[in-house]
């Protein structure tokens, strides 16, 4: 039976019971195979649509809605085309004899929800991108399948753009997957309630992101006073070597924006406070810190060990993620910890309020988001249940209520200039003051590749404020020449991205100075030096040089920095986004656009000294020596020694 409404479409066939409706500039569709549809939205808002259009004709039923128009056949397959009629996307119709439906509905003992299927035909030639962040360094996705589950460097965002011209939002928290075969397209949930999905058509890769960000809110504003270097180690382990380094960038003549204090300066885990005996007086610290112009951001830890002077006030009042089974340990790194649901508005609330308490009486109002996957000892995502429900069906969306517990407190406390580091991220995060960052990566040259195709498809799936550790994060000694040219290759590309942030746990390691006690600073390891000046004099020459063109950038930078505000854009931009006609810009992945108007390629390979570069048609100015390359779509061959990145400038 099909029901035609202004704006949707109702759908009950056999078991199933589905709803086409029009949703801002796109269709959303829903499923059940019993029941209601759940009220959750999840990641949609903003709903209205300016002229939707439902009609039926020769058998079938059409909804229509900003250029995207979706066809029911035979009351139950859907099909979806442009505005010229072309196909972008549709269910594959099963052989009669295979009894096998495009949405398969496994309903059984789980008595929270069911696993799901949805089938689609797959597209010879497409070219697939967005979806987040993976460590397999795919570029194109087409041929990939993909966890939809977050852990820590691995980032579910599950929107993708389509080189056919449309994107696809699987608007589902729950544990599943994707994958982008050959013979299909298939998204699956472990464990769900609802099949719930958003697409929308565009004639351009801009317009689609455009639309969907419109759909899923825009990011905040990237504040322009965060926009220079920040200074960051594993880790600073006292007050005195906080303000050592400080004092030094300043004897230098260098401004930092922002130093970063990283984890175990607390106690016990889950005290959100300085550990004395190595931080005597933090509002000391922090008003000098200020008097260079300097901002400080705090590691916080969403975890709590029940030695903490916390533990009895989260547990007491439900303010903890719960356990299915086995004895409630989450995270076991230096304490055996749980963690605190941010899914719970009443715990975020309660959260936010203890690090104001603490941090904020000294003058803290930026934080390090760490570990908001949540990153569990084992990844049994069965196990855990959260306030909003378990975690197999909503398990995805947890990073992002731990940026909204920052947010909102930070907006209510009238902070300016909001921005936290957090690890994770999933739909909608970017409205939180959210800037992402990479996770725990490898020192390596592959490391570095896979992290600017990530930069690129972490922009598409509407994660603009995104950044990495400078150099990687594992493995990188600061006394080996390879990685001091892999720091220059990593920072040179740094500098074309939204945040310019040293961070690294750099060996040899400094083992702790009390082996014997396990509690607070004394306990937990520390990297060597990280600075500017950390590598050597070439490398350090290399670096400031470098710093001193991210600052002459700095009105370009606000410039593109708020053509993202306003339209979800992202700063880092795959060539197919400002070159969408040019099949070449949609093959590359080791160069983008940074913004509208900059080439960049960074060099991968240790001992390069050139590299290709793909150069569309128009004229190209050289950033570093002016001259100017004419081309019709063609590769150089550009000129690459230590200090020098090939940056060109569309003129």
């Amino acid at each position: 039976m099909v029901r035609l409404f202004n704006d949707f479409v109702l759908v009950t066939h056999r078991n199933e019971k589905f709803k086409i409706e029009a949703w801002n500039g796109g269709l959303r569709v829903r499923g059940v195979p019993y029941g209601e549809f759940p009220d959750e939205d999840w990641a949609l808002e903003n709903k209205e649509s300016p002229s939707p259009s439902v009609w039926q004709k020769d058998g079938s039923t059409f909804i229509s809605n900003e250029g995207v128009t979706c066809e029911i056949i035979y009351e139950n397959y859907l099909k979806f085309t442009d505005s010229d009629g072309k196909t972008l996307l549709e269910e594959i119709i099963y052989p009669g004899q295979f009894r096998l439906p495009s949405r398969q509905y496994k309903t059984g003992m789980d008595k929270d929800g069911f696993e799901l299927n949805v089938d689609f035909k797959a597209y010879k030639g497409e070219r697939i991108h967005g979806m987040g962040q993976y460590r397999d360094g795919c570029y194109d996705l087409k041929g990939c399948s993909i966890e939809m589950a977050q852990r820590n460097s691995q980032i579910s965002v599950p929107f993708m753009l389509s080189s056919r011209g449309y994107g696809f939002l699987w608007n589902n928290p729950a544990i599943g997957r994707v994958t982008f075969a050959d013979n299909l397209t298939r998204w699956h949930s472990d464990s769900t309630n609802c099949l719930d999905y958003w697409i929308c058509a565009g004639n351009s890769p801009e317009r689609i992101i455009e639309k969907y960000s419109d759909v899923v809110g825009k990011p905040s504003e990237l504040p322009e006073s965060l926009l220079g270097l920040w200074q960051c180690k594993l880790r600073y382990r006292t007050q005195d070597e906080v303000l050592d380094v400080a004092r030094e960038y300043q004897r230098r003549g260098i401004k930092l924006d922002v130093i970063v204090i990283d984890f175990f300066h607390w106690y016990r885990l889950g005290d959100y406070d300085f550990d004395p005996k190595y931080w005597p007086d933090p509002k000391k610290m922090v008003d000098e810190l200020k008097s260079m112009g300097i901002r400080v951001m705090v590691s916080v830890w969403p975890t709590v060990v029940p030695e903490s002077k916390n533990y009895r006030d989260f547990d007491d009042n439900g303010y903890l993620v719960r356990f299915n089974r086995n004895y409630p340990v989450a995270l076991d790194f230096i304490g055996q910890s749980r963690f605190v649901d941010s899914t719970n508005p009443e715990a975020r609330e309660y959260l936010y309020s203890v690090l104001k308490k603490s941090y904020g009486s000294y003058g803290i109002d930026m934080f390090w988001l760490d570990e908001a996957e949540p990153e569990y000892s084992l990844y049994e995502f069965d196990n855990y249940r959260y306030y909003i429900g378990n975690d197999m069906q909503t398990g995805n969306i947890f990073p992002r209520y731990h940026s909204l517990m920052a947010y909102e407190g930070q907006k209510k406390d009238g902070v300016k200039d909001i921005l936290n580091l957090v690890r994770c991220a999933w739909v909608g995060s970017q409205k939180y003051g959210a800037l992402v960052w990479s996770g725990d990566i490898e020192c390596t040259f592959d490391s570095l590749k896979t992290q600017i195709r990530n930069g690129i498809n972490m922009g598409v799936a509407g994660i603009p404020w995104w950044t990495t550790d400078i150099g990687g994060f594992y493995g990188g000694n600061i006394n080996d020449p390879d990685f001091r040219e892999l720091l220059v290759r990593w920072y040179q590309w740094a500098v074309f991205t939204p945040i310019l942030r040293m961070h690294g746990d750099r060996q040899p390691s400094l083992r702790p100075d009390t082996p014997d006690i396990n509690y607070g600073g004394g306990c937990c390891h520390s990297g060597s030096p990280n600075e500017l000046w950390s590598y050597g004099e070439e490398i350090y020459g290399i670096l400031r040089k470098y710093l001193d063109i991210r600052l002459e950038l700095k009105p370009y930078i606000i410039k593109i920095k708020k053509q993202s505000e306003k339209t979800g854009l992202p700063m880092i931009r795959g060539m197919f986004l400002e070159f969408p006609d040019d099949e070449n810009c949609w093959e590359v992945s080791d160069q983008y656009m940074f913004g509208d108007e900059y080439l960049v390629a960074p060099v991968t390979e240790l001992g390069a000294r050139s590299r290709k570069v793909y150069l569309p048609a128009g004229k190209w100015e050289s950033l570093f020596d002016g001259s100017v390359i004419e081309s019709c779509g063609k590769y150089v061959e550009a000129f690459a020694p230590l200090d020098y990145i090939p940056v060109y400038r569309k003129k």
